[in-house]
């Protein structure tokens, strides 16, 4: 590890620096050596400095998958824990991810479990990693766990791509109208207001229109930003609170396409988390409360945790997800086709694929329907702009004939 230190030398001149020791007690007999005698030595963690620094560079979802894959695969090699750990230490790009890889070695050196050194890092390892973890200490599967693992989160990252590559295009389409339609407001239609103004032009109602929403984007900025920043400081204080998020949440639900691709996603995220960790081990209801954990939508995650109660006084997983809404018959009936069978797991994995299949269904769907109705809203707006500038024009040109 990386320690930094303060010292004086034997002429009392004191100097500062970093070095690289296995702990602080070999740092300091290095310095003695030196005829350096250490004052203060602290440990100089680099990913501190860029918690501070968010934006210089973090660890990416892409980064843990590596790791787990990578890891999953040295282990099945043969090699030991430690041995993998410094394999990958060497081969990870990212340097806040091999300073978070270095002070697992430290700490596995130091005696601890593997679940114990990541815990030790929340902003990388999510609990249901580190419940995994435990999980495989406890039967000696780490590597068949990790292999599971790193499955399950290639899925999630490959789910989450074609959701966000599906939002992509409308989200870029959307801006760049915004930004023609300021440009427009702000630089073209206040020229050609000046010039209708000089001719003494009759103008009709939408170019009426038009100049007054002109006249307001250029004087009229202020306030703009001012109601902006209020809504978004009442909206980020409103979306925090219980009722903001519930309804948030069921807003989101109820959106055409895209309330289903939630829906989609959020089961497909469910089922393949639940039944990875029963397949590891963990109680049923332990899965479901770390599981619940991960929901991004507080609908699904209260009604998951309600579930768990329910299966904690006795009821099975399949008939409590029945009585919620939010779980469709598919998914209850595998749920108890698995709990018949002891194979809980299986059924789970199986039904997330449906859900995955699913998902891939409807964003090509989306894809597919938001194109044309994109160019028809692009070509009211512009028909409305040409109609209500060139107008004018025309109406003047007739005018002179």
């Amino acid at each position: 590890m990386k320690l930094s230190y303060s010292a004086k030398t034997i002429d009392g001149k004191k100097i500062e620096g970093v070095i690289e020791a296995k702990d602080k007690t070999q740092a300091a007999s290095y310095l003695k050596s030196q005829k350096i005698y250490p004052v203060k030595i602290t440990v100089l963690r680099e990913k501190e400095i860029i918690r501070l620094l968010p934006f210089l560079q973090d660890v990416k979802f892409s980064d843990l998958v590596f790791f787990t894959r990578q890891l999953s695969s040295i282990l099945v090699s043969g090699l030991t824990l430690m041995e993998a750990l410094r394999i990958l230490k060497e081969q990870t790009a990212n340097r806040v991810m091999r300073e978070v890889i270095s002070d697992l070695i430290t700490e596995i050196e130091d005696g601890k479990p593997l679940s114990s050194a990541i815990a030790k890092h929340p902003e990388v390892f999510s609990s249901i990693y580190v419940s995994l973890m435990k999980a495989a200490e406890t039967s000696g599967l780490l590597d068949k766990v990790l292999l599971r693992l790193s499955e399950n989160l290639e899925k999630q990252q490959k789910l989450q791509s074609e959701v966000r590559g599906a939002l992509l295009y409308p989200i870029i389409v959307v801006i760049m109208m915004v930004v023609v339609f300021i440009i427009m407001m702000v630089l073209v239609v206040p020229q050609l207001a000046g010039l209708y103004k000089n001719l003494n032009v009759e103008l009709p109602f939408i170019t009426k229109a038009i100049i007054e929403i002109s006249n307001f984007f250029l004087f009229g900025w202020p306030i703009i930003l001012g109601l902006s920043f209020l809504l978004y400081i009442s909206y980020f204080r409103w979306v925090h609170t219980e009722s903001g998020r519930l309804v948030r949440d069921g807003f989101l639900l109820e959106l055409p396409v895209f309330g289903k691709i939630l829906k989609q996603t959020t089961l497909a995220e469910f089922a393949r988390t639940f039944g990875l960790m029963v397949g590891a081990g963990t109680s049923i209801v332990e899965s479901l409360t770390k599981t619940a954990d991960t929901a991004s939508n507080v609908l699904y995650k209260n009604a998951i945790i309600q579930i768990s109660h329910q299966v904690e006084r006795g009821v099975q997983v399949g008939e409590a997800m029945g009585a919620s809404p939010l779980f469709p018959p598919v998914l209850v009936q595998m749920a108890k086709i698995g709990e018949e069978t002891g194979k809980l797991d299986e059924s789970l994995m199986k039904v997330s694929e449906y859900f995955e299949r699913e998902v891939d269904e409807l964003v090509h769907t989306l894809t597919t329907a938001l194109e044309p109705f994109i160019l028809i809203i692009l070509g009211i707006g512009i028909a409305f702009l040409i109609f209500g500038i060139i107008t004018p024009i025309y109406g003047l040109l007739s005018a002179v004939k």
